[in-house]
């Protein structure tokens, strides 16, 4: 295994979304033992802290029913920024936070790629496809649109402008279970790769997964990792205001960081949605931090013994 200097870059993020709580993640993972994970494993950890958004103004061509477009508007600016100095000192680490923190280390971490000469890939590990554009969006919520803006779809007034664009064929779902008719139509008109619950459960994970990094790789790409904690089934990590019965078990999921970890390809990570407020005496929390250490390194035979009774 090559050792990393993984950056901690805490984004308590909690605008994409009405259901307060989120912005406790950062800290529960710290609480969670990251760091000491991490490090156990042979690599640096620096921790940046945790950031905060920059100043923003609301454009009147937003739909009014967007929540907090103002303070998201700023979070994706400051993302932006942080995920491309981390990238130029290592692998950085965003913990979130909900998953509108994505608009911004995505964009962060392409406009790197795009800085070295290399296409950005990203694995998105979810119930939802987060693909809503502000107008499309019934909810209003942002934390459903980072892969729109990533993507270059148009309607982000006030938004950053997102100059590389992530190209939609480098871009792999895994999860998904709970899609709108808005976000299904635009889907399957892209070129996305998305994989639910029905296609895993018939043919399993490892196969599109596999697939996906061989193109990574064969590209030479720089590889994303967005995991969204309702990836999981809700019944191992209840801790997020997303619940959606009929996720990836533990083995699954520990079964794809494994293979991201064996492929090498990780360049960067997302660890998101986390509410510490709804969750069972740190128990998301930890199942979060395994499978960070898992992704990058952590064997089967060499986890720790939980007990939660």
């Amino acid at each position: 295994m090559t050792t990393q200097t993984c950056i901690l870059v805490g984004a308590p993020v909690d605008s994409g979304k009405n259901r307060r709580g989120c912005l406790m993640g950062p800290d529960a993972y710290r609480t969670a033992g990251l760091a000491e994970a991490l490090s156990d494993l042979g690599h640096e950890v620096q921790d940046m802290g945790n950031l905060s958004p920059a100043p923003a103004e609301l454009d009147p061509k937003l739909p009014g029913h967007v929540f907090a477009a103002t303070e998201t508007a700023g979070w994706t600016a400051t993302l932006m920024q942080a995920g491309q100095v981390a990238m130029a000192q290592g692998l950085p680490i965003f913990l979130g936070g909900d998953h509108s923190l994505s608009l911004g280390s995505v964009a962060g971490v392409a406009a790197h790629a795009a800085a070295t000469g290399r296409p950005q890939f990203v694995l998105w590990l979810d119930a939802h496809s987060d693909f809503h554009t502000p107008q499309s969006t019934a909810s209003g919520n942002l934390h459903g649109t980072p892969l729109g803006y990533v993507t270059g779809r148009e309607g982000f007034y006030g938004f950053p402008e997102v100059n590389h664009p992530v190209a939609q064929e480098n871009i792999c779902i895994l999860g998904l279970r709970s899609v709108d008719m808005a976000e299904r139509e635009a889907l399957q008109q892209s070129d996305i790769r998305y994989h639910d619950m029905r296609a895993i459960d018939e043919q399993g994970i490892a196969a599109p997964l596999a697939a996906f990094l061989d193109d990574v790789a064969a590209a030479g790409g720089a590889l994303h990792v967005s995991l969204d904690v309702d990836f999981l089934d809700p019944s191992f990590a209840p801790a997020v205001g997303t619940t959606v019965p009929g996720g990836a078990t533990i083995r699954e999921a520990h079964l794809v960081m494994e293979m991201i970890s064996d492929s090498g390809l990780m360049t960067s990570l997302d660890l998101v949605e986390l509410n510490p407020f709804l969750d069972d005496r740190g128990r998301t929390a930890q199942v979060m931090v395994d499978l960070a250490a898992s992704a990058l390194g952590r064997r089967v035979f060499d986890r720790p013994t939980r007990a939660f009774s």
